[in-house]
């Protein structure tokens, strides 16, 4: 009897579980759906102010006006400031070239279709009009105020927050330390010695400069101090190396015939599949920098890698300051992918981690 019951409260349990699981899922998709049909909204509402060309029909007051009346109308609804009125105007302003006829299809369309179904119709590009109509309206808000009339950063800020979940906070903390403007802009070889899309994918996930504000160095200071600072403040380096990035270790030994070498940093990047050996040099770039990064990289490959399982090795050098001239002229000497950077000891980073740095079970599914 007793046994009988405890396998009742075994599967009873595991079926209370699956119920929490799926409620918890609805919300999920509740929430998407409810943030995409107020965006729709939003849209059709810039679109109006814009196109039907309001200010200059009954005057520069007249958004003023329609926040009051709208409120009188629907006074439940706090979405209509005057503020958040030309927010939805700049909203479509900043995304009609990229969004062209969903306005146009709202109103030709009686049945009842999801944003995603609308905007698929609509663009050139289905899948970025889809991370338009996704994202909140508070990242938007601050997407907007940041990139103005620039449609490509804003759109790379767009993808950037759903791909890693980033908080409004996180965003902003990105958009304050230059990312757009750092990002893939490393001097690589990668074209020239990885395949595509694989060359591709690795130049996205590269910066320049990096940005070590986080360690907190005002001082003069060495190569040991300045990689055990950023191995003290682990979790910003990987925020600023990128998402995906896990950590394998310091001064990572590799026996190399007779000879012990030793790897500055060694880390594993789970979106390429591949080790990713970083040197971190405090002077000026030197182009004999190339074949010691080199030698380690090949060396991993011999003796690290798993050529079933992972991607060629690539190499970063993170030097204090470089001769971009003399930088290429090196990259091209070498037939191992490498990327050089400069770094900085100046600016504001980010607190929040999340959706970042690899978590456990992304790296035991990896290994696995």
């Amino acid at each position: 009897m007793n046994k009988s019951i405890s396998i009742l409260d075994k599967d009873y349990q595991r079926w209370v579980e699956q119920l929490a699981t799926r409620y918890r899922q609805s919300q999920i998709k509740s929430a998407i759906r409810v943030n995409q049909e107020m965006l729709k909204f939003y849209w059709e509402l810039g679109h109006d102010i814009v196109e039907m060309k309001i200010e200059e029909r009954w005057g520069e007051k007249v958004i003023k006006r329609l926040s009051v009346d709208l409120q009188n109308k629907i006074p439940n609804a706090h979405c209509f400031s005057r503020t958040n009125l030309y927010y939805m105007k700049k909203f479509y302003q900043l995304y009609s070239q990229e969004v062209e006829n969903v306005q146009q299809l709202v109103g030709q369309n009686e049945k009842k279709q999801s944003v995603q179904q609308l905007v698929v119709e609509s663009a050139s590009d289905p899948q970025i009009v889809n991370e338009i109509f996704s994202i909140p309206w508070g990242h938007h808000v601050k997407i907007i105020d940041s990139c103005k009339s620039n449609l490509n950063k804003a759109l790379f800020f767009v993808h950037q927050t759903l791909e890693n979940g980033w908080s409004r906070a996180m965003l902003l903390n990105f958009i304050d330390t230059d990312l757009y403007e750092r990002q893939s802009k490393a001097l690589t070889n990668f074209s020239n010695t990885l395949p595509e899309p694989t060359s591709d994918l690795a130049q996205e996930l590269t910066k320049d400069p990096y940005n070590f504000s986080f360690v907190g160095i005002t001082k003069r200071y060495n190569e040991k101090q300045l990689k055990n600072a950023l191995l003290n403040n682990i979790t910003d380096f990987l925020i600023e190396l990128g998402t995906g990035f896990a950590y394998v270790g310091k001064e990572y030994s590799l026996m190399i015939g007779e000879t012990e070498k030793f790897i500055d940093l060694l880390f594993y990047n789970l979106k390429l599949r591949c080790y990713v050996v970083v040197e971190v040099k405090v002077d000026k770039f030197d182009s004999k920098d190339i074949g010691q990064l080199g030698t380690y990289v090949t060396a991993v490959n011999h003796i690290i890698r798993d050529k079933e399982k992972d991607n060629p090795t690539i190499g970063l050098l993170v030097c204090r300051g470089k001769d971009n001239t003399l930088a290429r002229y090196a990259l091209e000497s070498s037939s191992q992918p490498i990327g050089i950077s400069e770094y900085e000891l100046e600016k504001f980073y980010p607190t929040s981690i999340e959706g970042t740095i690899p978590t456990i079970k992304e790296i035991e599914a990896i290994i696995k």
